[in-house]
């Protein structure tokens, strides 16, 4: 048992992308689906228990070690290249295609308003989205949805765990709410000063 968990474990640091249970059965057909993935959440309790500078974490529908994201402010010190980071019009449309998928372009455009060319060529050559096929109508358009490097980049383990509306909308009071108590808390300051200065006259 203890032979098999160090291979699994091997195994999942090796691969490229997240290793799913039934890619690490086909190095195991012996073993059952739930016996391996009983090891890999044992491997997933004593990485979380040792606290240690990678975690195992279940992400795309496979399982891949990944730094601690407690210690990325050390890692981003190591590596000096800025991350590839998208423009806020790729962002937008990467964010239609997750939440209305599948979907294309003319639909993205309708809701965005501008010519999305540009952002899906981009999120195209970051291998962020796809093209799943064409839609049966004049014209047979392009649709698109989402990739597993998607899931990987935002820490997902499916599409079903992207935030609701909903959940977005509460998180955006939650920042605005934050925003209204700053402002209130400089203009309050702003006011003391005034009233220190004249004192001081």
């Amino acid at each position: 048992m203890e032979k098999i968990k160090a291979v699994i474990e091997a195994l999942i640091f090796a691969s490229d992308t997240p290793l799913a249970p039934e890619k690490i059965r086909v190095v195991f057909p012996e073993v059952e689906k739930t016996e391996i993935r009983e090891i890999i959440d044992q491997l997933v309790s004593e990485y979380n228990e040792r606290q240690g500078g990678m975690c195992l974490q279940e992400v795309a529908g496979g399982f891949q070690f990944r730094t601690n994201p407690e210690l990325s402010q050390w890692v981003k010190k190591l590596k000096s290249t800025k991350p590839h980071s998208l423009s806020p019009q790729a962002m937008e449309t990467l964010a239609i295609i997750a939440y209305k998928q599948p979907i294309v372009k003319s639909e993205i455009e309708s809701i965005r308003g501008v010519d999305v060319g540009g952002p899906l060529r981009n999120l195209l050559d970051k291998k962020l989205i796809r093209i799943v096929g064409r839609k049966d109508v004049p014209g047979k358009p392009i649709i698109y949805g989402t990739t597993r490097k998607f899931l990987e980049v935002f820490n997902l383990k499916d599409i079903m765990d992207l935030p609701s509306l909903r959940e977005l909308k509460e998180l955006n009071r939650q920042q605005e709410q934050v925003e209204l108590e700053i402002e209130q808390e400089i203009e309050q300051k702003v006011e003391e000063e005034k009233i220190e200065d004249i004192s001081d006259l």
